[in-house]
């Protein structure tokens, strides 16, 4: 599983705990991280909430990963940012049961944090017991089991309902607010993880006629 790692500006400076939590579990599961900022530098690119969503759905769209660890202040923006594009869904978890429930239920393959609420003496703790639940069994598994079919169900309609009412991803790189869209992709590492893992050749096309 190929893991991506979005923080917003806000909560820049908290992405080298995050990442190294983040790590130590995948390590464990065999997982590769791939850590796209922001970095907490000076003059570095900036990334809002909303620049989160359209990151994120480009790095899964293009399959360029497979999951994505982002989040805000509190994790509702980030996560409704992320919920408006097509092919992801993301759920919000601020503690180790949230985060096992969203992955059992939703089998969703996004997460979002809140980095500022309750960030404070264990915070990197809760991290790894947050990232320990979320990949600690197959997604969509179910809870309890006896309703795994029911959620299956429910997960497939809302899929199949975003097909409907969402645009497709090469729709909204065409439409969306181009220096918008060159913002989100102007980080450091973008263009190393992204072109090195992106399976989507039209996406990549579009994406290197704006760098």
């Amino acid at each position: 599983m190929k893991i991506a790692l979005i923080n917003e500006n806000s909560q820049a400076a908290k992405n080298e705990i995050i990442y190294n939590t983040l790590k130590e579990v995948a390590d464990q599961k065999g997982y590769e991280v791939y850590n796209y900022g922001m970095y907490g530098k000076e003059n570095e690119s900036q990334l809002t909430y909303v620049q989160n969503g359209l990151l994120a759905a480009i790095l899964l769209n293009s399959k360029a990963a497979d999951f994505v660890i982002t989040g805000c202040g509190t994790g509702s923006g980030a996560m409704l940012a992320l919920n408006s594009f097509p092919n992801v869904t993301c759920g919000l978890a601020a503690e180790p049961t949230d985060a096992y429930l969203f992955s059992q239920i939703n089998g969703g393959n996004a997460l979002s944090i809140p980095y500022a609420k309750g960030f404070g003496w264990g915070a990197e703790l809760n991290l790894k017991l947050i990232f320990e639940r979320l990949f600690a069994e197959t997604a969509g598994g179910g809870y309890p089991k006896e309703r795994a079919v029911p959620e299956q169900r429910n997960a497939r309609i809302l899929n199949e309902v975003k097909q409907i009412t969402h645009n497709d991803m090469m729709t909204i790189l065409k439409q969306i607010d181009q220096d918008f869209l060159k913002e989100t992709i102007a980080g450091e590492k973008f263009q190393e993880y992204f072109f090195a893992n992106c399976q989507d050749e039209e996406i990549a096309t579009y994406i290197k006629s704006l760098l």
